[in-house]
C-alpha cells in the first residue's frame, strides 16, 4: 500500500542575522564543554553569524529544546543539536512539532542521521556546512507519537541498547565496546515476543525475539537488507527474527558485520506506512519497553509505527551524496 500524496511542504526561511541556538548537552564535562564552545564560536564568527548556546542537563533537555524551537520560530532561526543521539532526538521532537528548522553538530558514536543527510563527522567541518545551508524537509517516523530518525524497537534490541549504555560508562564510548556489548547481550538469554501485527487489512501473529523498524538508509544498508531502498519515499523497513538461539543469533551479528544479514533466511524484512502492534498476552499489554534512536522507554500498548505527514526541516547540503560508511560497522 502506498502512503497518500501529499503537497510539497513549504520549507522556513531562515533570517541570517538571527541568532541560532545551540542546544548543547552539559553533562559531556567542562573541557568537552568548552572545546564545543571555542568551536561554535569561531564558526559563527568566521561566517558572521551569531549564536547563543545553551547547556542542559540530560534530564533538562526536552524543556530546554522546547523553549529553543519556539524561540528560534519567532525570531525565523534555527535550533541546534550538539550531541549524540539522545541530544539529537530531543532537539528534533521539539523542532518537529514546531516546524522549526534544525541543525546538528554531530558527537555521538555512529552518527548514522548526520551522515545519512550529509553532515561531516568532524565538528569544524559540520559547523561550516550548516552556516552555508538551507532547511531541506526530511522524513522522519513516529512510534506512538514520538519522532524517532534513525530506527525504533521492541525486545531485544532495546535490552542491548541497555547494555551497551552500561559497558560505554565503564569502558568508554567506542565502537569497539559497543560491539563487545552487543555480544554480551546477544549471547545471553532473551525473552520471545508473541505479537499482532496489524498492517491496513492484514493481520498475523508472529514469534519474535525482537522487531526492528528503520528510518535510515545507510544503517540498513551496511547490514545488506533491500528494504534500505524504501526510505524517505514514504515508507519504513521493518525486520524480524524468527525464534533462534544464541549461537544463531552470534551467527547474525556476523553476517550483519559483513552486510549480508538480509540473505539469512531467519530474517524477514517488509516495508510499511503505517503498523499497530500489541503483544498477545494480556499480562503484558499494558505497556512495553521500546527504544528509539538509542533511547529506551516505556509506552502503553499498541504501539503505531508510522511515517509522520509532517517533514522535519534538516539544515543540510540540498544535493550532498549519502555516505556510505562501513560495512563493520555494527548496528
Amino acid at each position: 500500500m502506498r502512503p497518500p500524496e501529499s503537497q510539497p511542504p513549504r520549507v522556513p526561511e531562515i533570517d541570517r542575522a538571527a541568532p541560532l541556538l545551540f542546544i548543547i548537552n552539559a553533562a559531556s564535562g567542562h573541557h568537552d564543554s568548552d572545546a564545543t564552545r571555542q568551536l561554535i564560536e569561531t564558526a559563527l564568527r568566521t561566517n558572521g553569524r551569531t549564536g547563543e548556546l545553551l547547556f542542559a542537563r540530560p534530564q533538562d533537555l526536552a524543556r530546554v529544546a522546547q523553549q529553543a524551537a519556539a524561540t528560534a520560530c519567532a525570531r525565523h532561526s534555527a535550533v541546534v543539536a550538539v550531541g549524540g543521539d539522545g541530544t539529537i532526538n530531543s532537539v528534533a521532537q521539539a523542532a518537529h512539532a514546531l516546524g522549526c528548522p534544525m541543525g546538528v553538530l554531530p558527537q555521538g558514536t555512529f552518527n548514522y542521521f548526520a551522515r545519512t543527510h550529509g553532515i561531516p563527522n568532524e565538528a569544524a567541518l559540520a559547523a561550516q556546512t550548516l552556516l552555508s545551508c538551507e532547511p531541506v524537509p526530511v522524513q522522519v517516523g513516529l512510534i506512538n507519537e514520538r519522532v524517532f530518525l534513525v530506527n525504533a524497537s521492541l525486545g531485544l534490541y532495546p535490552e542491548l541498547l541497555q547494555d551497551r549504555e552500561a559497558y560505554k560508562t565503564r569502558f568508554g564510548r567506542s565502537r569497539v565496546v559497543a560491539f563487545a556489548a552487543a555480544l554480551v547481550t546477544l549471547l545471553g538469554r532473551h525473552r520471545q515476543l508473541r505479537l499482532r501485527i496489524e498492517r491496513g487489512t492484514q493481520v498475523r501473529n508472529v514469534t519474535t525475539p525482537t522487531l526492528f523498524v528503520g528510518n535510515n538508509q545507510l544503517q540498513l544498508e551496511q547490514v545488506g537488507l533491500a528494504q534500505a531502498s524504501a526510505l524517505d519515499h514514504g515508507f519504513l523497513a521493518a525486520v524480524m527474527l524468527r525464534p533462534i538461539g544464541s549461537l544463531a543469533m552470534l551467527w547474525l551479528l556476523l553476517r550483519g558485520s559483513f552486510g549480508i544479514l538480509g540473505e539469512a533466511d531467519t530474517v524477514e524484512s517488509f516495508q510499511f506506512h503505517r503498523m499497530r502492534v500489541k503483544p498477545r498476552l494480556a499480562w503484558v499489554a499494558g505497556s512495553v519497553k521500546v527504544a528509539f534512536d538509542g533511547e529506551v522507554s516505556w509506552m502503553h500498548a499498541p504501539i503505531e509505527f508510522r511515517v509522520s505527514p509532517k517533514p522535519l526541516y534538516l539544515i543540510k547540503p540540498m544535493s550532498a551524496d549519502r555516505a556510505t560508511g562501513r560495512a563493520g560497522d555494527p548496528v
